[in-house]
């Protein structure tokens, strides 16, 4: 009761609110006033931080998105599974749904699920070829279409989705493609993630692939795409693209003597054994890269889609740098923390934004500060109540408080938060709950939790600053996902964590 008079009155005073100016890890904006974030009583809610205002497309538009990118500063394009590309003036307006400007850019495609820009050509990926676009006459619409490259296979199946990245460091386009029927690879390079290099020509990359939802970089240029629960993946996650690296679906390596060790791949990895786990195979198979972030199934999602990094700078609030990730059945947007241990990337997912209209796709956040999400309900339907959406996500400029970071260490784990805690509740082991869990690595479809135990939390203590606290845990298990809850956290305002639970997947132990 006593937490609760305290949020009460630092909510009633005003001061509940936190600054702008006290972002952590981003880099300071402008502050603002201090603001009742609540009415009547209320705990804060994720409608005080962010706010989702939809676009409305022209009339009789199926706008299913695919893609999402921004050829100018104050247009962005942005495909449909229809086939279609359209052009959006005025994308940061006030009222989207009104004083966007929609012309279409070019149709008849086939399921564009990658947009990139270069030198004045729109580049898509569709289904079967990599395709590049222009407008030539300033009407708006492309009139120049070229094939950049065409050297993977389909042969018709429904599930042959191809997912394209924006452009690396080196000129890349990374494409990932996915199994046929999501279960087999039946033509060339289904399975695989491949690069298209400046010269137009296909680099097979990586091995593993099963059923792709996106592909996206982090702050360092480095690649991930998002795997779906199936056949040897237990549920949904995230993974780090290594080139000649292997991501653990092994039908489509059926193909490597169509990868000449000279480019990238090495020798054909080893198949992984069916009722095994992830860890356990990893250290018997050197290509195979485990996944980098579990998404853990119904709790976090079920069909995980697009992904992009926060490369704002702080004006998408305090998580600069940090990844977002899309779950197209719940019709949310999650938070990815990683960091690298034994040279591999691990790290936690942390739930983030729900109540978009449709089931999310792409997302695309921007150096402006906004997060443009695109989503359709069909065929696995959706949390999202309509059929499609296309919606613009954006920071109230208030500071939710947050876990910020989770770091994993020799015996437990360091928090990070957003706003100073309650020394007195975040020192409190009580405040936690621990538990960790694993999935089966086998050839059937998907897997239950397995392998429960119960972790407990010795011992909780408060950095000076009152920004972090390192918990130390009984017994970590490395290749399991460890739960924490902070459920009885506070800040030093009384306020209760807007999101207290996380789910690391701990690969790998630190040594320290």
């Amino acid at each position: 009761m006593q937490n609760r008079r305290n949020w009460l009155k630092a909510t009633s005073s005003g001061v509940a609110l936190g600054l702008v100016g006290g972002i952590v890890g981003g880099a300071k904006a402008k502050a603002s006033p201090l603001v009742p974030i609540a009415q009547a009583g209320k705990p804060p809610v994720e409608e005080d931080y962010y706010k989702i205002s939809a676009f409305e497309p022209p009339a009789g538009v199926v706008l299913e998105a695919g893609a999402i990118d921004f050829p100018e500063e104050n247009r962005l394009v942005v495909s449909t599974r229809r086939g279609e590309i359209w052009s959006v003036a005025n994308p940061y307006a006030k009222d989207p749904a009104k004083d966007s400007k929609w012309t279409r850019f070019a149709h008849g495609l086939h399921e564009v699920l990658g947009l990139a820009h270069k030198d004045g050509w729109v580049y898509a990926v569709q289904r079967g070829e990599l395709t590049r676009m222009k407008d030539t006459n300033g009407d708006g619409k492309a009139d120049v279409f070229e094939t950049v490259n065409m050297d993977w296979e389909i042969n018709g199946d429904y599930h042959e989705y191809a997912f394209g990245s924006k452009f690396d460091k080196e000129g890349n386009l990374w494409i990932v493609l996915c199994l046929t029927g999501s279960f087999g690879s039946d033509c060339k390079y289904r399975g695989w993630c491949v690069r298209v290099n400046t010269e137009g020509k296909m680099i097979p990359t990586t091995s593993g692939i099963r059923s792709p939802g996106g592909i996206g970089f982090n702050g360092s240029g480095d690649v991930f795409y998002t795997d779906n629960q199936g056949p040897w993946n237990g549920t949904c996650s995230m993974k780090h693209l290594v080139p000649g690296s292997f991501q653990g679906h092994p039908d489509g390596n059926k193909w490597y003597d169509q990868a000449p060790e000279s480019i990238v791949m090495g020798k054909k990895p080893e198949s992984p054994k069916s009722g095994s786990r992830m860890m356990v195979e990893a250290a018997r198979i050197p290509e195979l890269v485990p996944p980098a972030v579990y998404f853990p199934y119904n709790k976090m999602g079920q069909s995980s889609s697009g992904l992009d990094y926060d490369r704002s700078e702080g004006k998408f609030g305090p998580f600069a740098g940090q990844m977002f990730v899309n779950d197209q059945t719940h019709s949310t947007l999650m938070r990815v923390v990683l960091e690298k241990v034994n040279g591999r990337y691990q790290g936690a997912c942390i739930p983030f934004k729900k109540g978009f209209g449709s089931g999310n796709v792409p997302v695309m956040i921007t150096e402006k500060g906004s997060a443009f999400v695109g989503g359709t309900n069909r065929g696995w339907g959706s949390r999202g109540p309509k059929n499609f959406a296309f919606e613009r996500l954006d920071w109230t400029g208030k500071v939710p408080f947050e876990i910020h970071e989770i770091h994993a260490k020799a015996d437990g784990f360091e928090l990070t938060f957003t706003h100073p805690v309650d020394p007195k509740t975040a020192a409190d082991v009580k405040s936690y709950q621990a538990s960790t869990f694993c999935y089966i690595y086998q050839a059937s479809y998907g897997s239950p939790e397995v392998d429960h135990t119960k972790a407990k939390v010795i011992s909780a203590t408060v950095s000076p600053d009152g920004k972090s606290v390192r918990l130390v845990i009984d017994k970590l298990i490395p290749g399991h996902i460890h739960e924490l809850h902070a459920d009885g956290v506070r800040s030093t305002e009384g306020l209760p964590i807007l999101h207290p639970e996380a789910w690391y997947t701990l690969n790998y132990l630190p040594k320290e």
